[in-house]
């Protein structure tokens, strides 16, 4: 029975991360930036559990980490979309570029 080795598991977690930042940096819908940020942080998941898997004393340490990285996604995706409705409300777009309200 072969196992995957653990460069295939960075490989993809980069790919992700990647494709996570480009999104963030590069989108302007405020949606899109919180679906990239979150595809960060699942990158960031893999490689706990990886490490977690392949390190010298394989434990739970890796998969609890990623425990508490899912619960600050899913805070995080709460709040943003409360405050991207809020906003929606008020500005009727949800373009990054034309959320200035804390400006004037």
């Amino acid at each position: 029975m072969s196992s995957v080795p653990l460069t295939a598991y960075l490989m993809l977690a980069l790919i992700l991360f990647c494709i996570g930042l480009f999104g963030a940096l590069t989108k302007r819908n405020a949606v899109i930036v919180l679906i990239s940020i979150e595809l960060m942080l699942n990158a960031v998941n893999i490689n706990l559990v990886a490490f977690a898997k392949y390190s010298i004393n394989p434990g739970l340490t890796g998969q609890i980490f990623s425990l508490f990285t899912i619960t600050v996604a899913a805070a995080e995706a709460a709040v943003g979309l409360a405050i991207l409705i809020a906003l929606y409300r008020n500005r009727q777009t949800v373009n990054v570029d034309e959320m200035d309200t804390m400006k004037r």
